[in-house]
């Protein structure tokens, strides 16, 4: 009984989740904050940038702080802000919405250790913005918390495996992005590590908060 009725419940978790058509594109203010190491040549970075997103002028950022390595700063977490533009710009961001146009879903379990159902995603095509794993969502509403897996086409050949982590909350009645983790496995450098996260001041003109610069900011890292 407690099998079966646990089969019933992801069903009815993932039919939630599928029910969530995602609404029109979301404009935001947010200070986000990135991280980024490479531990085989000991360099990490970090910046701190307003970025500002609408339909008229798709994404923007300004570079408020940053420390560390240059290299970093200026090919990995720059580089991050950059491409995010060019996606926006090009109109592509629903190559990576969770649907079942990019993605197959199989029910999974409830997931241990907490209150989400586990509903596994496969991608209907090789795409580096498309994700290998498992999305996880609340039982009872269908709300997207996180998305695991790899990427299911690595960015480049140097890049043999990238580890993706997304976390989503729901502020002013629209799911938004709070942070970003990943784990590249890359030929010659080894492992490199990403992180992103998001602060937002205002959602569809909406005042939500007030972010201050990241605590490194003052504590540059050498």
């Amino acid at each position: 009984m407690v099998a079966a009725f646990s089969v019933a419940a992801q069903t009815t978790a993932l039919q939630r989740f599928l029910a969530q058509a995602d609404g029109p594109t979301v404009a935001y203010r947010a200070l986000r904050h990135l991280e980024a190491s490479n531990p085989h040549f000991g360099a990490k970075g970090w910046m701190d940038a307003w970025t500002a997103f609408d339909e008229q002028h798709g994404l923007t950022f300004e570079v408020i702080a940053e420390g560390g390595n240059p290299y970093i700063r200026k090919h990995v977490l720059e580089a991050a802000l950059e491409g995010e533009q060019k996606i926006w710009a090009a109109r592509e961001p629903q190559r990576s919405s969770v649907t079942p146009e990019n993605y197959i879903f199989r029910d999974g379990v409830p997931h241990a250790g907490e209150p989400l159902h586990e509903v596994v995603i496969k991608p209907r095509r090789k795409d580096t913005l498309l994700i290998d794993g498992a999305i996880f969502v609340e039982p009872d509403e269908g709300e997207l918390r996180r998305i695991e897996g790899t990427l299911s086409k690595p960015p480049s050949f140097w890049t043999r495996r990238v580890e993706i982590v997304r976390q989503y909350d729901r502020i002013a009645g629209v799911r938004v992005p709070i942070s970003i983790e990943s784990i590249a496995h890359v030929l010659i450098a080894g492992r490199s590590t990403f992180k992103m996260t998001y602060e937002y001041e205002s959602v569809n003109g909406q005042h939500v908060g007030n972010p201050q610069p990241h605590p490194s900011s003052s504590s540059p890292i050498i």
